[in-house]
């Protein structure tokens, strides 16, 4: 709960309006860093750490309202069994929907995800979440996100679970 009333409140103090309207079309791409808490289906395994990673998208300004699609690849190191389970990669294909404050854009995102799990394998899921844009110039962009995933049966292994993620980007268009 305590990390949802932060997005909102991340996200109502970048909602206001701006000197400049933006156009939120275009192509982008950028880096982040964050962090992911996994939280799994077997009693007392919930680790965090700190994530980094790539992504790239389109978005497509239809006035107000503001669509999109982007990939995302984010590299970890949340130990789940120490020396034996690790979650070190997520992968997101996740389709975006917002509204266009001007300078900021808030949105709501949802799609696929992978996770690759060392000791476990690999799994998709879902996952949703939402997220703040704010356009520092017309090419440069920083954001902040909160993603919740659900993943079933990693790998085979009957273990199922949730993860969190937290991050802050930064983007340019071009």
């Amino acid at each position: 709960m305590r990390k949802q009333l932060a997005v909102g409140a991340a996200i109502l103090a970048l909602s206001t309006t701006s000197v400049f309207a933006s156009d939120w079309s275009g192509f982008y791409a950028g880096a982040g860093i964050g962090n992911l808490e996994v939280d799994t289906s077997v009693v007392g395994v919930k680790e965090n750490d700190t994530a980094y990673g790539i992504h790239a998208g389109y978005r497509f300004d239809a006035g107000r309202w503001v669509l999109g699609g982007e990939f995302e690849h984010d590299w970890t190191d949340v130990e789940l069994v120490p020396g034996a389970v690790t979650a070190d990669r997520v992968m997101r294909l996740k389709a975006t929907a917002g509204y266009d404050f001007g300078q900021t854009l808030v949105y709501l995102a949802a799609g696929a995800a992978k996770v690759n799990v060392d000791g476990l394998g690999d799994d998709w899921g879902s996952f949703y979440g939402v997220g703040a844009a704010y356009a520092v110039s017309p090419r440069t962009i920083v954001s902040l996100e909160l993603l919740e995933h659900n993943f079933s049966d990693i790998g085979g292994s009957g273990i199922d679970a949730d993860a969190w993620s937290a991050g802050l980007r930064a983007s340019w268009k071009f």
